[in-house]
């Protein structure tokens, strides 16, 4: 199994920024593509970015520009560098994990960004 921990939430003003941290642990060979979705009240949960093994990347068009997303394979942690935030960023982010060998998506708990006008 993989585990999947955020981290780097908040409470935030519009124009702010924050940086989203995942850390993944256990069986983490594998795991091809990492990536970021969030979950806005009363809403399904969207991509926001995407992330492969090599690197390649992809943006949800409502955040391109202004976020990033990385990851530091040593490390088995992704991040989200989110700027320019907007109240509209305000949702629940996850972080998701598409693990080849298991062929199936694991996800973490969550952490709430909060982005006030």
């Amino acid at each position: 199994q993989v585990q999947l921990v955020e981290s780097g939430g908040g409470l935030v003003q519009a124009g702010g920024s924050l940086r989203l941290s995942c850390a993944a642990s256990g069986r983490v060979f594998g795991i091809n593509s990492m990536g970021w979705y969030r979950q806005a009240p009363g809403k399904q949960r969207d991509l926001v970015a995407r992330i492969t093994s090599s690197s390649s990347t992809n943006y949800a068009a409502s955040v391109k520009g202004r976020f990033t997303i990385s990851r530091d394979n040593a490390k088995n942690t992704v991040y989200l560098q989110m700027n320019s935030l907007k109240p509209e960023d305000t949702a629940v982010y996850y972080c998701n994990a598409v693990h080849s060998g298991y062929g199936m998506d694991f996800w973490g708990k969550g952490t709430l960004v909060t982005v006030s006008s």
